[in-house]
């Protein structure tokens, strides 16, 4: 068979080229095609001509032992180890490892029928201990690195689902403490706005820890109501009075329909709108105003808030909701991250406007609610 193998090996290797290229989805390289099969080939060859020769520690050396090996790869498993890492980082199937090497067992085959050629049971033994210590190697090899990939990834996903939540309870901690201050310095009673302010926001840090532990044990619930977005935005507007006494802007608040409401969680959806306000007041720029309106467009609710930042610089709409670090100078940042994930999971979008050399919008739109007219 070695010698068989040597004297085909261009028309082996182009049956096999022909059967990769004509599988779906498998889109192999020239790469690919110019080396895998190629090696495989050579090393099988050089494995049956070794036993041939009365050479059986040569032929382990290069093929391994039925079973395979636990303690040390053989050639051809190196080889196949390095094979089935490349296509999981092609984005290939375990089917598509199994395959490859099957591509070249039935171009053998094939091609023996058709030139008469008889081999002895031993080598077609020898063949078949080959193909299975080469699958079994690639496909190992591909569910180690697709294993880690995975762990890679629920990592990543924890770190920032966990980075969210930190970021929205320093944001509610934070108002709560300018409420805090605020009621000392003006020596006011605990029960006017100011303290509003505070109850809500102790009210959100209880609810995202609740959410957290609900997340945990698996035991989240939907805390949606329908409530007036008139009353929604005064709150809003009470807490992002004290951003703006910061930041040196003013906050200038719209008309809304007293009727007009929506159906969401509350808590959760003022903490996203928070953001976008601080936001604002982050970026801004000095003795400018800091909008904030919300009307109806069709079966629509959209909330918008418009600053004077001066507008975003090439590109900065497309990056405005990529979570960067907390110290980045962009626009961009957790905040805007956290917020549309929060408004995407009431069935809503934000979306973000630039106005070149004025400033940004960013419109919240959710589905439109109403509410009873009073008798």
């Amino acid at each position: 068979m070695h010698r068989f193998l040597a004297n085909n090996r261009d028309e082996l290797i182009a049956r096999c080229k022909l059967k990769v290229a004509q599988r779906p989805q498998r889109a192999a390289t020239e790469a690919q095609l110019a080396h895998g099969v190629p090696m495989f080939l050579d090393q099988l060859t050089r494995t049956l001509a070794a036993e041939d020769d009365d050479r059986p520690e040569l032929s382990i050396r290069i093929s391994g032992p039925s079973g395979g090996d636990s303690l040390a790869l053989s050639e051809i498993g190196v080889s196949a180890t390095a094979h089935g890492k490349e296509l999981l980082h092609l984005g290939y199937t375990v089917d598509q490892v199994v395959h490859d090497y099957g591509d070249l067992c039935q171009a053998i085959t094939d091609l023996a029928f058709e030139r008469d050629a008889p081999f002895a049971v031993g080598e077609f033994r020898t063949l078949n201990r080959c193909l299975d210590n080469a699958i079994a190697d690639a496909v190992t090899e591909f569910s180690s690195q697709r294993d880690a990939q995975i762990f890679s990834r629920q990592a990543a996903d924890e770190k920032q689902r966990l980075g969210f939540l930190i970021h929205e309870l320093r944001n509610s901690l934070g108002t709560a403490t300018l409420a805090v201050r605020a009621l000392e310095l003006g020596n006011m009673a605990i029960g006017g706005a100011t303290g509003a302010i505070l109850k809500r926001s102790l009210s959100t840090l209880g609810l995202l820890i609740g959410r957290a532990i609900a997340e945990v044990s698996s035991t989240g619930a939907d805390h949606g109501q329908t409530f007036s977005v008139a009353s929604f935005i005064s709150d809003a507007g009470l807490a992002a009075r004290l951003d703006a006494n910061l930041s040196g802007s003013t906050l200038d608040i719209g008309a809304v329909d007293p009727l007009l409401a929506v159906r969401a969680n509350r808590e959760l959806l003022h903490a996203a709108l928070a953001n976008l306000l601080q936001n604002a007041f982050k970026f801004t720029q000095p003795n400018s105003v800091v909008r904030l309106n919300a009307y109806a467009l069709g079966e629509q609710v959209l909330i918008d808030v418009e600053d004077h930042c001066g507008g975003l610089p090439p590109g900065g709409v497309a990056r405005m909701f990529v979570p960067f670090k907390e110290n980045d100078d962009s626009r961009a940042g957790l905040g805007l991250s956290i917020a549309r994930q929060s408004i995407q999971a009431e069935r809503g979008t934000l979306t973000v406007r630039d106005v070149p050399e004025t400033g940004c919008v960013f419109t919240i739109a959710l589905p439109r609610h109403t509410l009873a007219p009073p008798p």
